[in-house]
């Protein structure tokens, strides 16, 4: 082989090490390109899910709150319950005491003999 074919074998050998990056440049680019708007759509879509997702956590933390105040105040429900027993059982008193009063009034004095 003379020095025109070593030449040229040179030549070619620094024009594809030159080209060599930007083809490949060009070939990420055309996937950039061509990949970005689906992947610009599951950002979308994750994003959404994440908003879905924090509300729902949200409600249930909520409704677990609600729960625990409901089971926090079954100690006042208890008490009201027990208040309420105690006054129908003073109601109950004081009306039988009340009747029996009012019999009294209704029944002849003894007879003093």
């Amino acid at each position: 082989m003379g020095a025109l074919g070593v030449t040229d074998k040179f030549t070619e050998s620094v024009y594809v090490l030159a080209n060599e990056p930007s083809v490949a440049l060009y070939r990420l680019q055309e996937h950039v390109r061509r990949s970005l708007p689906e992947l610009a759509q599951h950002k979308a879509d994750m994003q959404r899910w994440e908003e879905q997702s924090q509300g729902a956590i949200y409600t249930v933390e909520y409704a677990c709150s609600a729960v625990k105040s409901l089971v926090d105040s079954s100690v006042y429900f208890r008490s009201v319950e027990g208040l309420l027993k105690q006054a129908i059982s003073i109601r109950d008193h004081m009306n039988t005491s009340a009747q029996g009063h009012s019999q009294e009034k209704l029944s002849p004095p003894p007879s003093l003999a």
